[in-house]
This record gives C-alpha cells, sequence and structure tokens, in this order.
C-alpha cells in the first residue's frame, strides 16, 4: 500500500525546491520513492524526444543535474538530511542520461530502467564510495549519475552479447 512523506516542515510543495526535487511529488510516493522517480521521467523522456529530438535529452539531463544540485541542497538543509528519501531529481537527471544514450523504443527504454534502477539500488564500486564522499546536492546527484553510466555500458555489453548470440545461430 502507498502512503505519501510530508514535506519537511516551512516548505511548502508549491515551493520551486520541493517541486524540483520531489519531481512534482513522485518522490513522496511510498515505499521506492526512486522508482517513483524513476518512472515520472519516463513520460518527460518522451516528450523532450519526440518534441526537440534525442540530443536535447542529454541537454534535459545536464540541466536537471545542475537544478537537482540545487534543489536537493536546498531540501536537504530544510529536511536535516544529506540525502532524504523524496529527493528524486537525481534518479529523473539520471534516467534522462540513460534514455539519450538508447535507441529510443519500448523494449530499450524498458531496459534502460530496470539497469538504472539495478545499480542504483545495488550500488557497486565506485557509485557507493562517490555518495559516501561527496555530500550536499552534488553529493546526492553525482552517485546517480554514475549508476547512470554503469547502466549505458551494461546495456552496450547485453546488446553486443545479443548481437554476437544472433550471429552464431
Amino acid at each position: 500500500m502507498s502512503r505519501f512523506t510530508a514535506l519537511p516542515a516551512g516548505l511548502a510543495f508549491h515551493h520551486p525546491v520541493a517541486l524540483v526535487a520531489t519531481w512534482f511529488g513522485a518522490g513522496l510516493i511510498r515505499p521506492a520513492p526512486g522508482t517513483w522517480g524513476s518512472l515520472a521521467a519516463i513520460p518527460f523522456a518522451v516528450a523532450i524526444v519526440h518534441l526537440l529530438g534525442a540530443p536535447a535529452l542529454l541537454l534535459a539531463a545536464l540541466a536537471a543535474f545542475s537544478a537537482g544540485i540545487w534543489a536537493a541542497g536546498r531540501y536537504g538543509a530544510a529536511s536535516g538530511k544529506d540525502d532524504a528519501g523524496e529527493i528524486v531529481i537525481d534518479e529523473v537527471a539520471a534516467m534522462w542520461l540513460v534514455l539519450a544514450a538508447l535507441p529510443m523504443s519500448p523494449i530499450n527504454w524498458i531496459a534502460g530502467f530496470v539497469l538504472f534502477r539495478i545499480y542504483d539500488i545495488w550500488k557497486p564500486w565506485p557509485i557507493r564510495y562517490v555518495e559516501r564522499r561527496f555530500k550536499g546536492g552534488a553529493g546526492v546527484m553525482a552517485d546517480d549519475m554514475v549508476a547512470a553510466v554503469y547502466a549505458v555500458i551494461a546495456f552496450i555489453a547485453i546488446d553486443i552479447l545479443i548481437t554476437l548470440i544472433k550471429a552464431s545461430l
């Protein structure tokens, strides 16, 4: 059963920090706010690619990363937590980075979503190191971007493997 997390005292839902950090409230959904934030990034990604093209999604990821440093830092200060669970702008920026690197098709984007969530949750080296090493808004954002790079590399490796298997049949 889903429930919602309350915003920190003194931070209204309509405040830009709350809207950006929680990605319009997606991060307030429990359980698994990171997964909800990642899912909430996809419709925006589809719109960006269809309206402006795939390169625009990369630019949007960089813009979300920059805005996320600001919003995550301010939200963290308001909540008293360095990386409050309801901050999901990091998942949004990272999902857009992953999706910008993949051919646009439902199966590819589903694979990208699954791979990103695996690496974001598992946090193999150096993701966990980045998470612990950097603090504030930049720290919140950085580990997810590394997880995004891992997801893209894994996608490429799987794609090569599938191609080799098909070629050998």
